[in-house]
């Protein structure tokens, strides 16, 4: 049994989850039929979208992904497995390569290294803790625009790239069974 045969069967049905109580008030989205086929467009986009709402949105991946894929009538289990691209385990490096890679694209300076000392912030006047608490927003605040512009890049292309790559290995794989049956 191939990778793709266990995977089908670890899947719920479609009439398994339209039957669950959690999920039932949304049996008109998820009925359509083309959410649930394998068919080469609908998992090249399923996955593409699961990949670009992976990285360019921290919180409700899953979620915005199906939302995405029942309006695109994209495969909705493919959106939604695709998402876990991003996890804690990937957080730091997928964050540090689009932080990296905004800076490099709006030509913004990086933060610098030094940490206010920790005499500043465990002094006994309010002003010095105020400056430090300044200082640490002024560095998380200066995170963001360079991240954003990374990360919003980085989803884009590898949701480009994914759906070219996935519709790809597609033809590919069917061209190739096709070869087998007319040489049998």
């Amino acid at each position: 049994m191939n990778w793709i045969s266990r995977f089908h069967l670890r899947l719920p049905s479609r009439e398994k989850l339209l039957r669950s109580p959690g999920l039932r008030w949304l049996a008109p989205w998820l009925s359509h039929p083309k959410l649930w086929a394998w068919s080469r467009r609908g998992v090249a986009l399923g996955v593409a979208l699961g990949l670009f709402f992976g990285l360019l949105i921290p919180l409700a991946q899953i979620p915005l992904s199906a939302a995405a894929a029942i309006v695109l009538r994209a495969n909705l289990p493919a959106a939604a497995a695709s998402t876990l691209i991003s996890n804690p385990v990937t957080y730091g490096p997928i964050y540090y390569a689009a932080y990296r890679l905004g800076n490099w694209v709006t030509g913004e300076s990086a933060l610098p290294a030094e940490i206010p000392p920790s005499s500043a912030v465990e002094g006994s006047t309010g002003e010095a803790e105020d400056r430090s608490d300044r200082s640490v927003w002024q560095r998380i605040k200066a995170l963001g625009k360079p991240l954003l512009v990374g990360l919003s890049i980085m989803a884009t292309l590898a949701g480009l790239l994914t759906y070219w790559i996935v519709d790809l290995v597609w033809r590919w794989r069917t061209m190739r069974r096709w070869r087998q049956r007319r040489l049998q």
